[in-house]
């Protein structure tokens, strides 16, 4: 019920509207007194709600005394709903004012259905290309986005790190990334090249993430993926090649960039 209540609430409806329309859908028909009767609230109120309705056709008003109050079935809602919606939203996508240049910012985004929804929204908006480098279990929520992506012939790069399952996507470990925290996975996007976020996720399903699409954040995301990805290509082709040459001076080079270590005074020290 909480839900159903908090969706009509979205659809632009009041609390009081809400429960009304969802009281009269459960018991078929209604005078005014007793939907107040059974929500606990006066009269009044009910009835300004029910005029209010009625004037736009959600709700329907019987003849007889006391006049009795019926909601449109599901079906018809809905699309008396999502007819007014899509006209609103032409509308004002049309006349919105359209104001000079924005110089980019940085946003923060507090939230897992925050960051998650500002992610989906832009991945749908993707045109170009999508850079990805993230852990499998973010990966796994966003499989239909990026698929749609895909069939829409946005070039898709991406980077999968932890767990040992198969994914349906070809998977680049990323290189020298350490090992999995307790306190949360990184991830990180950049579409089209011109807009980025990066983020955390936690154990507890919160996320914090920074959204910009400042081109030195852009470019520096695209270096790193860029330079994770020449490297491990270089390893998969030149693996024994370069430890035969190197011998332990290659794990030397590596660990001393990659690989931290505390040091006696608590620093974080190159190994």
């Amino acid at each position: 019920m909480e839900q159903l209540l908090l969706h009509l609430r979205n659809l632009g409806f009041t609390e009081m509207e809400s429960k009304i329309m969802v009281e009269l859908a459960t018991k078929g028909q209604a005078s005014g007194y007793e939907v107040a009767k059974q929500l606990g609230v006066s009269r009044s109120n009910v009835y300004a709600a029910l005029q209010r309705l009625t004037q736009q056709g959600y709700v329907r008003c019987g003849e007889g005394e006391p006049a009795r109050y019926s909601v449109l079935n599901p079906e018809e809602l809905a699309t008396m709903i999502s007819g007014r919606v899509q006209a609103s939203l032409a509308y004002m996508e049309s006349e919105m004012p359209r104001g000079g240049p924005v110089s980019p910012s940085f946003y923060n985004v507090e939230g897992d259905r925050n960051v998650m929804g500002a992610l989906i929204r832009q991945l749908n908006m993707a045109e170009q290309e999508i850079v990805v480098d993230m852990w499998r279990e973010e990966a796994s929520l966003l499989r239909s986005e990026l698929e749609q992506a895909e069939l829409r012939g946005v070039r898709l790069l991406w980077a999968f790190d932890g767990g040992n399952a198969a994914a349906s996507y070809p998977v680049w470990p990323s290189f020298g990334k350490n090992s999995q925290r307790a306190d949360g996975r990184k991830f990180s996007f950049v579409i089209d090249r011109s807009w980025c976020m990066l983020g955390m996720r936690y154990d507890d399903g919160s996320a914090q993430a920074v959204v910009t699409e400042h081109p030195v954040l852009v470019e520096l995301l695209l270096n790193h993926f860029t330079q994770e990805m020449v490297l491990f290509e270089l390893e998969q082709d030149m693996g024994a090649e370069l430890v035969e040459r190197y011998g332990e001076r290659y794990s030397k080079i590596h660990s001393k960039y990659v690989m931290y270590d505390q040091g006696d005074d608590g620093e974080e020290q190159a190994q």
